[in-house]
């Protein structure tokens, strides 16, 4: 299959200023230190650093994660020099979608894809070399512009589902008003937005639609795309940035974005909802609730590291979190490509799991140290 065009940028392009000053505050080894003349390996398969002859590697995919992957990147590049100062690995990051991203690395497009969504069935049968292999924890917010009101607001699956199907066009709706009583809410039209890309984003929110109503929103409606009911007003964006910019632009919108965005959403004066859990409690994306049902579930973790972290019945637990995935194929075109895959994501789940370098920059979670070892052992299989 051809390759088809993409839009990539380097890893430091448009990559947050303060992620990149996170980043290059690491306690990692100083980009002045002689580089390794062989890559150094725990085991058999996982090196430690890239190998000495030069290599770009690509990726792209999922916005959320985008952020972290260029900080990664970055600070990847400075780690690991030649004597003239310049990388050993080029590392080219693009956000353009998680679907993008799956697809990407399913043809060979881009060495690396990164995705919000794990791998679905029908992926696997496709292409069975494929692997999802966990890379950090994050999470996903429901946000609102509402002018004037100032108690975050209680919203539930069923209510959501009915909002992005046109059941619900008000914000003054009877239903949203039995979730907050007290609250006076306005008679303002809610318009909702959805991604207009393949996007790992859409597959979180639609999972918890469906878990918390399976008769609001069926499971033929889950995806990375998904054929959105028609409402009236309703808009398309691109990224989870383009989904930030329209919901500020837009008074009454409603929409799904990750995370990694916190900062941007509340720069923009967006409201975050509390949404309800499978044990029955409303509460909004934090460290202690991402980490509450992180914690309780983590542990389930299948060897393919395919796991829904959906709507459990966890107390304290914020109920749409999720691992971010590099989707990479075991089957690469040359050994030295696969050797470096293998050093930079070996890397990402090592040295990259700091929280106070990298991952509280963008409000994620660092992997648990027996999910480590599950990713370790995927990395481990990448070969040519």
């Amino acid at each position: 299959m051809a390759k088809r065009t993409r839009l990539v940028f380097t890893a430091a392009a448009l990559v947050p200023l303060s992620v990149l000053a996170a980043a290059c505050g690491s306690s990692s080894p100083s980009s002045t230190s002689s580089p390794p003349t062989s890559a150094k390996m725990v085991g058999a398969s996982l090196p430690t650093s890239p190998n000495t002859t030069p290599e770009v590697i690509t990726e792209t995919g999922s916005t959320l994660l985008y952020p972290l992957m260029g900080s990664w990147s970055e600070a990847y590049q400075k780690q690991f020099v030649n004597s003239k100062k310049d990388p050993l690995v080029t590392i080219e990051t693009g956000g353009t979608g998680s679907g993008t991203g799956i697809t990407d690395a399913a043809t060979g497009t881009v060495d690396i894809g990164a995705s919000d969504a794990f791998l679905s069935s029908s992926d696997t049968s496709s292409y069975p070399d494929l692997m999802n292999i966990a890379l950090a924890i994050s999470a996903q917010q429901v946000n609102y512009n509402i002018p004037g009101l100032s108690a975050p607001l209680k919203l539930d699956g069923t209510v959501l589902a009915e909002i992005y199907t046109g059941k619900i066009t008000n914000w003054d709706d009877p239903a949203i008003k039995a979730l907050n009583p007290g609250v006076s809410l306005p008679n303002l039209t809610i318009v909702p937005l959805h991604r207009s890309d393949g996007s790992g984003d859409t597959f979180l929110f639609t999972s918890y639609l469906n878990a918390q109503d399976p008769s609001a929103w069926p499971t033929s409606d889950i995806g990375t795309t998904v054929s959105w009911p028609s409402v009236s007003g309703e808009l398309a964006e691109s990224g989870n940035g383009g989904m930030v910019t329209g919901c500020q632009a837009t008074r009454g919108c409603i929409a799904y974005i990750g995370i990694s965005y916190l900062s941007k959403t509340q720069a923009a004066g967006l409201g975050q909802a509390e949404l309800k859990n499978g044990a029955g409690q409303f509460l909004a994306p934090s460290p202690s609730t991402i980490s509450a049902e992180a914690d309780a579930l983590t542990g389930k973790t299948p060897p393919s590291e395919t796991l829904p972290m959906i709507d459990a019945d966890v107390s304290g637990g914020y109920p749409i979190v999720n691992y971010e995935y590099a989707i990479v194929s075991s089957k690469q075109s040359n050994g030295i490509v696969a050797e470096d895959i293998r050093a930079f994501l070996y890397w990402t789940v090592h040295t990259g799991q700091s929280a106070t370098t990298y991952l509280n920059a963008v409000d994620f979670q660092a992997l648990p140290a027996s999910v480590v070892t599950l990713s370790d052992n995927q990395i481990a299989k990448i070969g040519s």
